[in-house]
């Protein structure tokens, strides 16, 4: 059974920085997608970044492109999400999710997979 565990979440100022952690546990498929999604208060979930775990390719949301980065770490199973330059606008519960695929989606209709999401509170 796939499990999703997202920790690193908090209240941070505008500016700084935090680092998510999503890990994995029961992923026996050889090709998966990792994304992280987020949902601000009155509103619906959103893309924000993903990762093809067989090849290492990135993408990105516009709204995170070079503010964000994802990466991992092979032997923890686990997928990060560095967030720096944060603004209010990103406040928001931040959520793992995998994609069986093999091909990315931004649309979590395609993720088949959730963890219980962590709260990120960026202040002004």
């Amino acid at each position: 059974q796939v499990q999703l565990v997202e920790s690193g979440g908090g209240l941070v100022q505008a500016g700084g920085s935090l680092r998510l952690s999503c890990a994995a546990s029961g992923l026996t498929f050889s090709t998966y997608v990792m994304g992280w999604f987020r949902q601000a208060p009155g509103k619906e979930r959103e893309f924000v970044a993903a990762l093809s775990w067989s090849i290492g390719s990135t993408y990105y949301a516009d709204s995170v492109k070079g503010r964000f980065t994802v990466s991992r770490d092979n032997a923890k199973n686990t997928v990060y999400l560095q967030m720096n330059s944060l603004r209010p606008e990103d406040t928001a519960v931040y959520y793992c999710a995998v994609d069986r695929g093999t091909v990315y989606s931004r649309r979590e209709r395609y993720y088949d997979y959730w963890g219980q999401g962590t709260q990120v509170t960026v202040s002004s």
